[in-house]
């Protein structure tokens, strides 16, 4: 089998094989990510020279007889495996880890079409499971593959464990195999939506500023000498300036005294006092300085989505260094973002950065950062007006707390991270923090150095109310944060926005609406969920719009319900505000009130139209194109 022949299977079954790479690569790349990183893994198959290994899978029947086919698909799998692994410190990223060269798209985000609500429980489900065992389910629902080809398919694609990659996969339902041809996982045939404009032309403008003022004090006022020694993992430096030197020299670091917060009455970042044991080890944050403005090839960078890279624009504040677990820790902020160096403590020359946006940060934003992560356990350094911790299972409504260490300097006792999203999700433990004033806050580590606040309650301009206060509301949703993990997320507010009574008379069913805000402004996912006495499921979801927050608190969903009895329903429900439903298309129907249900045959489309009590119009959110389970 030449490269031809294996370059004619790829550009003939192109769409399916993306297809594949989309639905086997981990959900927290996020959609544009999973895209664009879809299409370089297939495009990256073919072999390297004029022939491929003598080693092709053996297959059954229809395309799989055809070896370009085989090979380039086995090469799809294997590389999307790969970049669902975790980084490792102490190894090379694989190329499958880091973000693809090309195909590279400037300006745009994309993403597939959105589906109805089987695709989007799909999704949930597929998220939940480990790389292999989507990889599993996807070759047997699109592949058609029996499990013994899977098994070997799977083992030569590196995954470990191919046996439990299968059952893991048994979890999901075999009768939504058709879901996986639907165009909610077609990375083919995309929707494109700008970036943020406004924000993309002021950066443009500072770029170009900031360039050229590199490239004058470069020529005019470089500095002789050998500066403050070796800068461990960092580049060699490009410029030498007074300016650029001032921010990383160790000695002009900004600290605050420890009863700041107190004499300010401000809680935000800049009242942090430098706590750990390693505060005056000028060497260690000489090396952490010299690493956030000039990163070299062995250190792994990652920033959080919107936060802009760069050295400091002068001395940053120190908040942190020390030893935690296997490494040396720095926590670092310039006014905008918080950097998290870490290194290990046999090698300086392996390290990491972390950059984060943490622009107006207050309050219960500025309550706690992630120290590290090892073993599964995160570690946080707490905000100094914090007086207690304590770990809650956020997914069991019965709120039960568990008291959690805090030390003098303010660091707590590792516990579980819900960051990892290894296997199927049945608890996610969250950071309680009790303050000085008695308040107490919830907040979820998301994979960031910045952890995300949970409230509850209906949206407005003022913060929500932690979700300490109503734990139940979060519980049968809690897993669905796993959808957010990496994306820069500020906060997350659910509102239990109606109760409706069940048509069979068997209960109620709470409807609650969950909105994600971002650091950066752009990225708000809103869902709406049932919560029925058989289980939650999402209903409904839009992406970048105001319904549910604090711009339009207001909300109206539809969703399918399906009795004991097998009599089906479609139940719709807006907000208190609402006077009237009205549904249209595949069911017709209208009721007074915020609450509807009528019998709806299975697979109906429906549009859903609301008045609130001033007279206005409002659509439901992203109707699902299935009405009926």
């Amino acid at each position: 089998m030449d490269v031809e022949q294996a370059e004619a299977a790829l550009v003939e079954h192109y769409p399916r094989l993306v297809r594949l790479a989309y639905l086997t690569l981990p959900p927290s790349l996020g959609r544009n990510r999973r895209v664009v990183t879809a299409h370089a893994l297939t495009q990256r198959a073919l072999p390297r020279g004029r022939t491929a290994g003598s080693r092709v899978p053996a297959q059954a029947t229809g395309r799989e007889r055809n070896p370009g086919y085989a090979y380039v698909r086995l090469q799809v799998i294997r590389t999307a495996l790969e970049a669902g692994l975790p980084l490792r410190r102490k190894a090379w990223p694989k190329r499958s880890q880091l973000p693809p060269l090309l195909p590279q798209v400037w300006g745009l985000r994309l993403f597939p079409r959105s589906g109805g609500a089987d695709e989007l429980a799909l999704d949930q489900r597929l998220s939940a499971l480990s790389s292999p065992a989507r990889a599993a389910y996807v070759l047997r629902g699109l592949e058609k593959l029996p499990d013994p080809a899977i098994r070997t398919l799977l083992l030569e694609a590196g995954a470990d464990d191919p046996g439990a990659a299968l059952a893991e996969a048994d979890a999901v339902s075999t009768q939504q195999y058709p879901l996986l041809a639907s165009p909610e996982f077609d990375p083919c045939s995309l929707h494109a939506r700008p970036t943020d404009l406004m924000r993309r032309r002021q950066h443009t403008k500072a770029a170009l500023a900031a360039t050229a003022a590199v490239v004058v004090c470069g020529a005019l006022l470089g500095l002789p000498g050998e500066g403050w020694g070796p800068d461990g993992a960092a580049a060699p430096p490009y410029a030498r300036n007074p300016a650029a030197q001032a921010a990383l020299d160790p000695g002009r670091l900004t600290t605050a005294a420890a009863t700041a917060w107190r004499a300010t009455g401000r809680s935000d970042f800049s009242t942090w006092p430098a706590r750990g044991d390693l505060t005056r080890d000028k060497a260690l944050l000489r090396r952490a300085l010299a690493v956030w403005a000039r990163p070299g090839e062995s250190v792994q960078v990652s920033v959080t989505l919107g936060t802009p890279a760069g050295a400091p624009p002068g001395p940053p504040q120190l908040l942190y260094a020390g030893k935690v677990d296997n490494l040396r820790v720095v926590l670092l902020h310039d006014g905008l973002r918080i950097a998290r160096y870490a290194e290990s403590l046999d090698d300086t020359g392996v390290a990491a950065l972390d950059l984060s946006r943490v622009d107006g940060a207050t309050g219960a934003g500025a309550s706690a950062l992630v120290l590290g992560r090892a073993d599964g356990n995160v570690r946080y350094l707490t905000a100094p007006w914090v007086r207690a911790a304590a770990v809650r299972d956020l997914a069991k409504a019965s709120g039960e707390v568990r008291a959690l260490a805090l030390s003098a300097d303010g660091t707590t006792a590792p516990f579980a991270s819900p960051a990892a999203g290894t296997g199927e999700c049945r608890s996610w433990d969250v950071l309680q923090l009790t303050e000085a004033t008695g308040r107490t806050r919830l907040l979820t580590d998301l994979a960031e150095v910045m952890p995300a606040q949970l409230t509850v309650g209906r949206p407005s301009s003022a913060p929500g109310r932690d979700a300490s206060a109503a734990p139940a509301t979060w519980a049968p949703f809690a897993c669905s944060l796993a959808a957010v993990r990496s994306q820069g997320v500020r906060t997350v507010n659910a509102w239990q926005f109606a109760r409706q009574p069940l048509p069979d008379g068997s209960g109620t069913a709470d409807w609650v609406c969950t909105r994600t805000e971002t650091w950066r402004g752009a990225g708000t996912r809103t869902l709406t969920q049932l919560n029925t006495p058989a289980g939650a499921y999402i209903t409904a979801a839009g992406d970048e719009v105001p319904a549910c927050g604090p711009a339009d608190p207001h909300v109206l969903a539809a969703g399918p319900w399906k009795s004991a009895t097998g009599d089906s329903y479609l139940l719709a429900a807006g907000a208190k505000d609402t006077v009237s439903i009205e549904v249209t298309g595949g069911v017709s129907g209208s009721a007074p009130g915020n609450l509807l249900a009528v019998p709806a045959k299975q697979g109906v489309e429906a549009e859903l139209k609301g008045v609130l009590a001033n007279g206005r119009e409002v659509s439901g959110l992203q109707p699902a194109g299935r009405a009926v389970q």
